[in-house]
């Protein structure tokens, strides 16, 4: 597996095609569920994109967010594994070597995210708390968790 952090403005045009790409794929195509998946995020100041590949292909991404762009904290969005790779420990691997950029990038900050509720356990196992009542986003279940300052498990 080959990893990149980049921001934005690093990416190619090659990459970014291949992050929305899967991203459409797994967010809209496969969980059936239409939303405007450009939020306009992906370009904004201190955004990092995570970058899986696997034999040249993109299979693992996510989104490294600064403070005070989704929530008042660092956040990690857009968490996502293509399906030829999941039940690989990609999945545990893209998360640990985000939490691990979200440390160097932001030291020592509190991780807030929107996670799908079935995946509560996942995030758990890296010490990700659940810190609002469920909600629907886009037509699916979702918690606020939240990783405390400097907290990251495994």
């Amino acid at each position: 597996m080959q990893w990149q952090c980049l921001p934005f403005e690093q990416l190619t045009t090659h990459q970014l095609y291949d992050l929305l790409k899967l991203r459409v794929d797994v967010f809209v195509v496969e969980q059936n569920c239409p939303y405007p998946e450009l939020d306009d995020c992906d370009r904004q100041a201190g955004i990092h994109h995570l970058l899986g590949y696997q034999n040249d292909k993109l299979v693992a991404y996510l989104r490294l967010l600064p403070p005070g762009t989704t929530y008042a904290n660092t956040s990690i969005g857009r968490v996502l594994t293509a399906d030829c790779v999941r039940g690989t420990g990609t999945g545990h691997e893209l998360l640990q070597l985000g939490l691990g950029h979200a440390q160097r990038l932001w030291p020592d900050q509190t991780i807030d995210i929107g996670a799908q509720s079935h995946l509560q356990s996942y995030y758990g196992r890296y010490g990700f708390e659940t810190i609002s009542p469920e909600y629907l986003e886009d037509g699916i279940p979702h918690v606020d968790m939240r990783l405390s300052k400097g907290i990251v498990c495994e």
